[in-house]
């Protein structure tokens, strides 16, 4: 009697061929015996190769309609198992595909499912429905041989790959029965290897493999870099490397001898602090790095001017000899212009402005209280160091209708220097000093400036006296002090030669002598004036007043400056401009040299802005005129007579 070990020892399987040989003296088309332990009807010993009815006919021809009473197994051949083996690469490679595929399938109809190899040969029945292909997911493939494996109850079944291949794709197998038996024709199953690199005189490039970059094909690089795509997840080992990773386009741009502006490191980007710096360090947008490349000498060119346009609304036909005067060698960095009386075309006065300023200038801000008009022009490369531009308004006249008589202040930081501008137009009157005494105190007291922007200096800072809250005060407009002694007294020193005895003229000047006193502007200064009375002018004329007023001429523009550092401020050029005849007075200009310092990234910013429209049609005039000028040349150059003698 066996002992209980032998017993329940299992007994000796059948010998087995090694995988993915065929058995030797085995028939195509003949039935395999039947594992061991199982009987040959049994209703769960099916094959594990997909039942067929008949042989497959080599050509298209319709099976016959008799079945086989036998269901014959297909050989394991080694070409059929190394073909369908789980090539991951390969799953992988056609299991992803392109946006552009997907939408070009669900337009032609065809199911999304089915893969980009087509698995219909010419020799495949018409009437076969569409199976699942090869495209079938990779996760889906060990299932469907687990499921099949448990039905037939045979655990060895899932060593052989065909046996979970084979019966999701009976168009496979209808393919390499046609190979055995003696066709010709050559299987139409994917390569193990990928598809060579297609040449450019392809007749299609849908033609390419859908999702697969051929890094061997000789344009690759020059397709990949124009390309602006979204980079893939470098998870997915199917999807192509992004061009954007290969480009160094960009970093050659940043090497560009063409770029004018100044490079940046890297370094600088990441310790850089655009919300609160230090007067001293890098690390401020207003700091003093940033101010040195701009200013070396920290030193800014300033152009300051008012005019009394008398309200007459024929403007000048050009502002070249006020904005851009021949003393001056180079052009300035900002231009702030008062106008008193100004003419009743505002638009039309700023579009002259930048007509004449040319591209290089933007209007920073403009404000406005009745007649009186301040415009500021700045260099477009320095709109970022502004703070929010601020204004505030006084009338001194209250019962005019309409405000001729008052003051208008502008006020802004420019890194960390603050700036307050002011224009005003005071009482008229040869004995009226004393209400213009009034006029000036009523402006330092109610101007409200600054609002939003953070003093520089509060300590230094009164609450009576607004151009003590700034760094950098400019003060000028129509302050309509006269000379005294009488129109004959001037006159006579007026008509004593060719140079005109300024000096002498200015001893009867009753804005020097209240400024001598204390009474008015209080910490101010104006520069040496060498130019003659700027009112009061015929029109259109280099004559004083000839109708029967006979005003006395007088210094009524002025152009005051104070500083609250002393030396900051330093003039240049004190002038007027004769050239402009159009108003009974003549404008005055003053060029200035102002200190800047550097500041802290606490102030509100401008953020760049200025007025565009306003920006726009000025170049466009001035470029009209410069062709309405070359084409005045060439007429005139064409209409030359030349004789020849």
């Amino acid at each position: 009697m066996p002992s209980k070990a032998e017993s329940l020892r299992p007994s000796e399987p059948a010998p087995q061929p090694p995988e993915g040989r065929t058995l030797q003296g085995q028939l195509p088309g003949a039935p395999l015996a039947p594992r061991a332990g199982s009987p040959p009807d049994a209703p769960g010993s099916e094959s594990p190769a997909l039942a067929c009815s008949t042989p497959a006919t080599p050509s298209g021809e319709d099976p016959p309609a008799r079945a086989a009473p036998v269901t014959p197994r297909p050989p394991a051949r080694p070409r059929l198992e190394r073909t369908l083996s789980l090539d991951d690469k390969g799953w992988r490679r056609r299991r992803f595909r392109g946006s552009q595929e997907w939408d070009l399938e669900a337009r032609n109809g065809t199911s999304p499912s089915r893969g980009s190899v087509q698995s219909e040969g010419p020799g495949a029945p018409a009437h076969s429905c569409s199976p699942p292909c090869l495209s079938t997911s990779l996760q889906e493939i060990p299932k469907s041989r687990g499921v099949l494996g448990s039905e037939r109850g045979s655990p060895s079944s899932g060593g052989n790959p065909l046996s979970g291949v084979a019966s999701s794709s009976p168009n496979l197998l209808h393919r390499d029965a046609a190979v055995v038996g003696s066709s010709s024709r050559l299987p139409s199953l994917l390569p193990p290897r990928p598809p060579p690199a297609l040449s450019l005189d392809i007749a299609s490039d849908s033609l390419r493999t859908a999702n697969k970059v051929d890094s061997d094909l000789a344009d690759y690089r020059l397709r990949a870099q124009p390309l602006l795509v979204r980079a893939h997840s470098s998870l997915v080992p199917g999807r192509p490397r992004s061009p954007l990773a290969c480009d160094d386009c960009s970093l050659r741009s940043a090497k560009s001898s063409f770029s004018l502006l100044a490079p940046i490191r890297s370094k600088d980007v990441r310790s850089r602090s655009y919300l609160e710096g230090s007067l001293l360090a890098s690390g401020a947008l207003l700091g003093a790095d940033e101010l040195a490349r701009y200013f070396p000498d920290r030193n800014v060119a300033l152009f300051v001017a008012t005019w009394n346009m008398q309200g007459q609304k024929e403007l000048p036909p050009s502002l070249d000899e006020f904005l851009l005067p021949a003393e001056a060698d180079y052009a300035q960095d900002l231009y702030v212009i008062g106008v008193q009386e100004g003419c009743s075309d505002r638009r039309e006065w700023e579009t002259r402005l930048q007509e004449t300023l040319g591209p290089h200038y933007v209007l920073l801000s403009s404000a406005a209280h009745g007649v009186l008009y301040m415009s500021l022009f700045i260099r477009r490369d320095l709109i970022w160091f502004c703070s929010e531009v601020e204004c505030s308004t006084v009338t001194t006249r209250i019962v005019s209708q309409i405000k001729t008589k008052g003051a208008l202040g502008v006020s802004f930081t420019f890194f960390g220097t603050s700036f307050l501008f002011i224009t005003s137009h005071f009482t008229s009157g040869d004995g009226k000093v004393a209400e213009r005494l009034l006029d000036y105190t009523r402006t330092v007291q109610a101007l409200a400036l600054p609002r939003n922007v953070p003093d520089t200096n509060p300590y230094r800072s009164s609450a009576a006296d607004v151009t003590t809250r700034f760094d950098e005060v400019f003060w000028f407009g129509d302050f309509n002090f006269r000379l005294s002694g009488g129109r004959t007294a001037v006159d006579t020193l007026l008509c004593q030669g060719l140079v005109v005895d300024v000096p002498a003229l200015l001893q009867h000047d009753q804005l020097i002598r209240e400024m001598r006193k204390g009474s008015i502007f209080k910490g101010f200064q104006e520069p040496d004036i060498h130019f003659l009375p700027s009112y009061k002018f015929d029109i259109g004329k280099d004559t004083y007043d000839s109708t029967s007023k006979q005003r006395t001429p007088s210094y009524t523009d002025r152009v005051l400056y104070r500083s609250r550092h002393k030396g900051d401020i330093c003039p240049v050029i004190y002038s007027s401009c004769p050239g402009i005849k159009t108003s009974d007075h003549r404008p005055v200009y003053g060029l200035f040299r102002v200190k800047v310092r550097p500041g802290r990234d606490n102030i509100p910013l401008a953020a760049g802005k200025f007025d565009r429209e306003l920006y726009l049609l000025g170049i466009k005039r001035r470029i009209s005129k410069e062709i309405q000028r070359q084409q005045a040349l060439q007429s005139q150059n064409s209409s030359t007579i030349c004789s020849v003698s």
